[in-house]
């Protein structure tokens, strides 16, 4: 198959639309088919030296108040770019901005189109400027209605589009690197490191961002014998800092870094209550440590309560703090959480994954050729 995957965001972008277009990506390679990224251009000229395939990107400007974050301008581009390649299936990754000319141009084209759900932009619209939710649905429902199927990655999500008049929905979730996020990473010097009065390592790893509320950490950071370590970088680090106090900050860090990191923690807190899926509590749990995280969204699929971590009700200080201390005070609990979370992610590979998204493809168009015929 030739397929156009458009997305949001792409590497060196660090966030879920970008990883999991990544690996799509090289997943449809590694099963010899041949993708086409269409993405918002970056500032560094070098960026796709080691993509898995080609990219083409469109002009983008950065996000007012959030530069990581690019939005990609009108171009004919994405239209030339479709064309050119020959797409029998249009991909589009959280699709928004640059997705809904995707699939304009798929529409036009008679194209097949795939829509993958994978941000709460509704939820967004609130932290930020507090309305702009039916704006946001408007949108999403023009792009997903328009798609031959739309991929949503947790049952709370699919629940979420079909209350807003989505159809034609699938659930497909996401893979995780098991043989990079190990617990045989665990790291004696890092710990030392950052604990070296032997505390008890408690991590968040994500985006520094209003909508993460990683500021209610505060409370496991007043925990006697809890040493809170955060990793990512975002627009609200600054005011984290000052909000955290105690909390070692390691900005973003990739890779075997990242993966020493995970299995270095003896508890991963995720605390925002947005999420579509949540990649990192499933790298958490594949490096075998307990999870704690809110009871909505993706988490709700991921973490078994009571088995391989706990959730609270989202946005709830006291019972995060709560949740902290209980697995603080209980090490051979977390020690069984710890177990039980590497084994609950064991078959989700990305091969695992992206053999079922190809399934998901061929679906579409089995079903595209007996509507023509």
């Amino acid at each position: 198959m030739r397929v156009v995957i458009v997305t949001e965001s792409f590497p060196p972008d660090v966030n879920g639309v970008a990883h999991c277009a990544l690996q799509t990506a090289r997943h449809l390679v590694r099963r010899g088919h041949t993708p086409l990224v269409i993405a918002p251009a970056v500032a560094d000229p070098a960026a796709d030296a080691d993509a898995p395939c080609a990219v083409v990107r469109v002009p983008s400007l950065p996000l007012p108040g959030y530069p990581q974050v690019r939005v990609a301008l009108p171009s004919r581009r994405v239209a030339a770019a479709i064309t050119a390649h020959r797409a029998d299936l249009v991909h589009l990754a959280g699709p928004f901005v640059l997705g809904a000319r995707g699939m304009t141009v798929a529409t036009r084209l008679g194209i097949p189109a795939v829509a993958v759900y994978q941000t709460d932009l509704a939820g967004y619209a609130r932290t930020y400027v507090g309305t702009g939710e039916g704006a946001a649905w408007r949108r999403l429902r023009a792009v997903h209605g328009a798609a031959d199927r739309t991929l949503a990655p947790s049952s709370a999500a699919v629940r979420d589009l079909e209350a807003h008049g989505i159809g034609r929905i699938r659930l497909w979730g996401r893979g995780v690197e098991t043989t990079r996020f190990r617990p045989g990473l665990r790291d004696a010097a890092l710990r030392r490191e950052l604990a070296p009065d032997g505390e008890l390592l408690v991590g968040y790893v994500g985006r520094l961002a209003p909508e993460k509320r990683v500021d209610l950490l505060a409370g496991a950071c007043a925990l006697p014998g809890v040493r809170v370590v955060v990793v990512g970088d975002g627009p609200s680090g600054p005011a984290l800092r000052a909000a955290l106090p105690g909390a070692r900050f390691l900005g973003r860090r990739t890779g075997a870094d990242l993966a020493r990191i995970f299995a270095s923690l003896d508890v991963f807190v995720h605390t925002g209550p947005y999420e579509t899926f949540c990649q990192t509590v499933q790298e958490a749990m594949a490096s075998g440590v307990p999870v704690v995280a809110p009871a909505a969204g993706g988490p709700l699929d991921l973490v078994d309560h009571g088995r391989t971590g706990l959730l609270v009700p989202p946005g709830d200080p006291d019972a995060l703090r709560e949740a902290v201390a209980e697995l603080a005070a209980t090490p051979g609990t977390r020690a069984a959480f710890g177990l039980a979370a590497r084994a609950a992610v064991a078959g989700r590979t990305w091969e695992a994954l992206g053999d079922e998204l190809i399934g998901h493809y061929l679906e579409v168009l089995r079903e595209r050729t007996a509507v023509a015929a």
